[in-house]
C-alpha cells in the first residue's frame, strides 16, 4: 500500500510530544511490513518543506492550527491518484478526510479533546472564542467519521469515542510502548528529595497547578523542584515566568528546556535522579511520560483525570490525588517522602509495570488493523 497520514505536527516539530512519536513508531512498523508512508504535516520556520526521516517521506505544508488542514486538502487533490490508504489524526480538528476522499481510511486519535479547547494558547480573546467554538461544536465533527474505524491507545479515549456515538466495534485499542536509551548506569537518586515535571509547558498539561504545588512544599520543607519541557507559545513562556515570581519561586525551580528540546539521554537521566514526577493534564490520551519515568524508577503522582488513570496503575507505578487541586498534591508527596519503604517499593514495582509495554507487539497490533481495515474496503 502507499499510505497518506495527516498529522498537525511532526516528530521533529519542537512541540512534538507522546502523540507524534505514537505515530511514528507506527508508521515505521508500516514501512517495515513493505508499505510506502508519506507524512503530511505543518511547516516550521527551521524545518525543510519535505525530507524522508526513517524511510518515511514527510511534507510539510500550512500552519499547525487550521492552515495545516487547508493545505492538506489541497495536497490530497493534487495527488489523490497515488495513495491507497489514508490516516487522519484528531489533534482537536482532524483533516476532514471523509468529505474528500472516498478511499479506505483510519482515524487516530489519542483523546477527544473536550475541555481542553478551553484551554489553548492564543491570545485574549480570541482563545476565548475559539475555546467557546471547539468545545460546542467538536461533537459534531464526529458525524463525519462515524463510518470510520478509529484506532487509540487507552480505554478512556474509547469511552470518549463511545459517548460521541461512535460505534464500539469501530473503536481498536492498540496500547502504546515506551521507547528508553540504553543506559550503561542507573543514575542515583538526588540527595535533595526531588519532584519533577515533564511534558509541553500548556494549560492543560497541568504546569501551573504543578508549580502552585511546589508552592505549598517549599513551604513545608526541603525540596528541589524541576521542571523539563518547552513552553507552547512564547507568550506563555512569560506568563509561566509571572506565575514563579508571584509565587516566590523564582530561582527555586530548576527549568530543563527553554529554547533547545533536552535530549532523550537527558531526560532520562533527570527522570532517574529524581523522587517522584507529578502529572496535573486535565486529559491526556494515555500519558506516555509517565511510563517513561516508571522505566527509571520514579513513581507517579497524578490527578485522577481520563488517559492518567490507564498509565498509572495505582499503588504500583504510582498514586492519584484524593483531589484534582495543587494542595491535594503537595500533601500526598509529603505523606510518601515520610513513608520512604512505600516510596522504594513504588520505584521498584513501576520499573516491573514499564515493562509492559513494548513497541513491536504494539506495532505488529497496528499493521494488522491497518491491513484489514484495507482489505475489508
Amino acid at each position: 500500500m502507499n499510505i497518506l497520514v495527516f498529522s498537525w505536527r511532526d516528530p521533529k516539530h519542537p512541540l512534538a510530544g507522546g502523540a507524534e512519536q505514537v505515530m511514528h513508531e507506527h508508521m515505521k512498523g508500516w514501512i517495515a511490513a513493505g508499505h510506502k508512508v508519506t507524512l503530511f504535516s505543518s511547516k516550521m520556520k527551521d524545518l525543510s518543506s519535505s525530507e524522508n526521516l526513517d524511510g518515511i517521506r514527510v511534507v510539510r505544508r500550512g500552519y499547525q492550527y487550521l492552515g495545516v488542514q487547508v493545505a492538506g486538502f489541497f495536497y490530497y487533490l493534487a495527488n489523490r491518484g497515488k495513495y491507497d490508504f489514508l490516516v487522519d489524526q484528531f489533534h482537536g480538528i482532524p483533516f476532514f478526510t471523509p468529505l474528500f476522499s472516498s478511499r479506505p481510511k483510519l482515524a487516530v486519535i489519542q483523546e477527544h479533546a473536550h475541555e481542553v479547547w478551553l484551554k489553548n494558547p492564543l491570545p485574549w480573546p480570541l482563545n476565548w472564542a475559539v475555546g467557546a467554538i471547539g468545545y460546542f461544536f467538536d461533537p459534531f465533527v464526529f458525524l463525519f467519521y462515524k463510518r470510520v474505524p478509529f484506532m487509540t491507545g487507552s480505554a478512556s479515549a474509547r469511552a470518549d469515542l463511545v459517548k460521541l456515538s461512535i460505534a464500539k466495534e469501530n473503536i481498536h485499542v492498540i496500547p502504546h510502548g515506551v521507547i528508553t536509551p540504553e543506559m550503561k548506569i542507573r543514575y542515583k537518586k538526588e540527595r535533595i528529595p526531588t519532584i519533577v515535571y515533564l511534558g509541553i509547558l500548556s494549560k492543560d498539561k497541568g504546569i501551573e497547578d504543578a508549580i502552585k504545588c511546589f508552592k505549598f512544599l517549599n513551604q513545608k520543607g526541603n525540596y528541589q523542584f524541576w521542571v523539563i519541557g518547552k513552553p507552547e507559545t512564547g507568550e506563555y513562556s512569560k506568563r509561566i515566568g509571572d506565575l514563579v515570581s508571584s509565587l516566590g519561586l523564582a530561582g527555586q525551580i530548576k527549568f530543563w528546556g527553554g529554547r533547545d528540546k533536552v535530549s532523550d539521554l537527558k531526560k532520562f537521566e533527570l527522570l532517574g535522579r529524581s523522587h517522584v514526577m507529578v502529572n496535573p493534564s486535565i486529559r491526556e490520551g494515555w500519558g506516555l511520560v509517565n511510563i517513561e519515568a516508571n522505566s527509571v524508577g520514579t513513581p507517579i503522582v497524578a490527578y485522577r483525570s481520563p488517559g492518567l488513570v490507564d498509565s498509572v496503575k495505582e499503588g504500583v507505578s504510582g498514586v492519584f490525588c484524593k483531589a484534582n487541586t495543587p494542595q491535594a498534591m503537595a500533601e500526598l508527596i509529603m505523606s510518601l517522602f515520610k513513608d520512604p519503604r512505600l516510596l522504594r517499593r513504588l520505584a521498584s514495582s513501576a520499573v516491573s509495570w514499564s515493562k509492559n509495554f513494548d513497541w513491536q507487539k504494539s506495532k505488529k497490533m497496528g499493521l494488522k488493523l491497518v491491513e484489514r481495515v484495507y482489505d475489508e474496503n
